[in-house]
């Protein structure tokens, strides 16, 4: 049977380990991609590490997340940025230049690349070929430090694309699709890769939608083929010379099959407040809208937003909906002004928001309580959006743009036939307006050494964490359900955001929205034995942010027990030396209680040997069967009290 585009790309980077699902292995890496939320920590911690500069054949840093600028403190990390930028040899993306990701696929994504990025949606380069995987942010920074990635060698699930998308639907309503058979844990430890007759009629920017909520599903990643599409794509952005083709094997050798015929599609949604909650628009039709917001790493491309200027051309927004638009990039918004799209969203009733993800991450945009908010974005976890009780729907930029024409949502076929209105055929560039001007090239070796770190107030240093008692001995603090998001553990918004640099502050947010005395309750377990959690299944999923493993580690947690974890969050939880254990009976979950004494003896020697560990209920007197899935580095590094620690002892004994 023949290779996969996945097994190609793993097997052209693959420096340790064999290619069996569930093993580790270490792949070596291109490129990396910081983003400002999670950057502003990486760069601490290249400090950390001594580093010189990047070994990586491209490091990019963004800054598309923190740009209101209410204060001093999102101002002071951008210029934090700035400086480590300028000191380690990465390219620098100024505040409003864009989103990363669609403006890391126009300026640098290369076919049969390998990128890290301290962002979950960093699979979203896998549209152009490449072997995109969104990581923890000590793992890019061990990447730009010239160290490969650890993973689990994940599975590979062919989706066989057939047909073509009928008028008023999108490529969103396909991942959309994907997550209403296969749920946020359907791709847990496995690689999307779509294939088929059907990807002739997607272009690299639709790819991108879909690639970019491979995340939402749990995968490790997605990927395309590099085709003729991908070929389309570099030439439009002057690149062509980047182009390789990669191509599936013949009879390539999928451990997970799936097909979609794309002429069956119809438009869907995500309902509150979870990715997963997929129906189709028509079941939901009715419910009031009060506002609609375009745009996101989810739906970036120039087509996204045309598409939605010319169902709203000549016409008005209801007057119960605020129309929010938050172009991709610079470049992209060049091309919408100069197609005359620009005006017509304007004359419509729209507003234009700078080039970033705003709302996405709940920067700004926040919507009312209890109304309902239309996104086209990834992401609608409780409180994402900055608001509490907020009431966030996914859908398509098509969808999105009727419901704001009729202030309730409504199935965009269903309007067109109110109005008589055809589906718009868009007349989209041959070529982009390539805009180059905000991004810093990086400083020649030696004048990048004399710069000097620009740390303001805001930016602390990091935390010293000590090594795992061999000994645990404590309360159950919090105990949570289900799909608890990192949103839910270290969360976005406006309030919270400002403080990534700043643990101590941050961490005075930690699961304020499930429990707003966890962090009281928590400091008070520090240097008294620390303290358990407690979780359900795919704990921790959604964004990379490590944060949600350094702040409950700041406020005295030293283990958590889940019916399992999401990818990312539990190699933070490794990485930052916090244990985590699965349940070997799910139905164990049920019998302990917030308060009950936890008790885990003999780790130091156990967890290197087995991985089957009794823990003890103290409270209950009784006892439980839990595993871990940790690798002998990983122990160690558990063991060590995280990689930081680990690596620091191993410089200091010289090895």
């Amino acid at each position: 049977m023949g290779r996969t585009v996945a097994h190609q790309l793993i097997e052209s980077h693959l420096v340790d380990g064999e290619m069996t699902p569930g093993e580790e292995i270490a792949l070596r890496i291109d490129q990396t991609l910081t983003q400002d939320a999670t950057g502003t920590l990486v760069m601490q911690e290249l400090e950390a590490l001594d580093l010189d500069r990047t070994k990586a054949k491209v490091s990019v840093q963004y800054v598309d997340h923190n740009l209101l600028q209410a204060d001093e403190k999102n101002a002071e990390d951008h210029l934090f940025l700035r400086s480590a930028c300028r000191r380690y040899g990465i390219w620098f993306s100024k505040p409003g230049n864009g989103v990363s990701h669609p403006t890391h696929m126009q300026r640098f994504g290369v076919p049969g690349d390998s990128m890290c990025g301290s962002d979950s949606h960093t699979c979203a380069a896998g549209s152009l070929g490449m072997l995109a995987i969104g990581v923890g942010g000590l793992e890019v920074a061990l990447a730009i430090a010239g160290q490969p990635l650890h993973l689990t060698m994940p599975k590979v699930m062919g989706v066989k694309l057939t047909g073509e998308l009928p008028p008023w639907t999108s490529a969103k309503d396909v991942i959309l699709e994907m997550l209403r058979r296969h749920g946020v844990k359907g791709g847990v430890n496995t690689i999307i890769e779509y294939y088929g007759p059907g990807l002739g009629s997607l272009s690299a920017m639709d790819r991108h939608v879909i690639a970019n909520m491979g995340a939402e599903l749990g995968a490790t990643t997605t990927v395309f083929p590099a085709d003729e599409a991908v070929r389309d794509f570099l030439r439009a952005e002057g690149r062509e010379e980047d182009f390789r083709e990669i191509l599936p094997e013949e009879d390539p050798a999928y451990d997970l099959h799936d097909e979609i015929d794309l002429g069956t599609i119809e438009p869907l949604i995500a309902k509150p407040s979870s990715p997963g909650n997929v129906v189709t628009v028509r079941e939901v039709a009715g419910e009031p809208v009060s506002q609609c917001v375009v745009g996101s790493s989810a739906n970036p491309g120039l087509r996204d937003f045309a598409i939605v200027a010319a169902i709203v051309k000549g016409r008005q927004t209801s007057d119960a909906v605020s129309l929010d638009v938050n172009p991709t990039s610079r470049q992209i918004l060049q091309d919408l002004t100069k197609m005359g799209a620009t005006f017509d969203l304007i004359g419509s009733g729209a507003r234009i928001h700078q080039a970033g993800c705003m709302g996405c991450i709940g920067m700004g945009q926040a919507p009312a309580v209890g109304h309902n908010s239309l996104r086209t974005m990834p992401r609608n976890f409780p409180g994402r959006s900055g608001t509490e009780e907020d009431r966030v729907w996914l859908c398509s930029p098509e969808t999105a743009a009727a419901a704001a024409l009729t202030g309730e949502i409504i199935d965009p076929r269903d309007l067109a036939d109110k109005l008589g209105m055809a589906y718009p055929a868009l007349d989209l560039p041959e070529t982009s307006s390539v805009n180059t001007a905000m991004l810093v090239e990086p400083l020649p070796e030696e004048e990048a050494r004399q710069v000097e770190l620009e740390k303001g107030p805001n930016v602390s240093s990091l935390p010293d964490f000590d090594a795992l008692p061999d000994r645990i001995e404590a309360p159950v603090l919090l105990k949570v359900g289900d799909d608890i998001s990192t949103d839910e553990i270290s969360p976005a918004g406006a309030r919270a955001l400002p403080f990534r640099s700043n643990v101590p502050k941050l961490a005075e947010f930690t699961f304020t929205q499930v429990d707003e005395t966890y962090p009281e309750r928590g400091k008070e377990t520090v240097g008294h034995g620390g303290h358990v959690i407690v979780g359900g299944e795919n704990y921790g999923q959604g964004s990379s942010r490590e944060h949600a493993a350094i702040t409950p580690r700041f406020l005295g947690a030293k283990a958590v027990l889940a019916k399992s974890f999401a990818r990312i969050h539990w190699q933070n939880l490794a990485n930052f030396g916090i244990l985590a254990l699965e349940f070997a009976d799910a139905g164990d979950y049920d019998r302990i209680e917030q308060g009950d004494v936890l008790v885990l003896d003999g780790l130091r020697e156990t967890l290197p040997d087995s991985k089957e560990l009794r823990v003890t209920n103290q409270t209950k007197d009784e006892q439980y069967a839990v595993t871990h899935r940790l690798s002998p580095r990983q122990v160690e590094m558990v063991l060590a009290g995280g990689q930081i620690p680990l690596l620091a002892k191993a410089q200091s004994s010289g090895d």
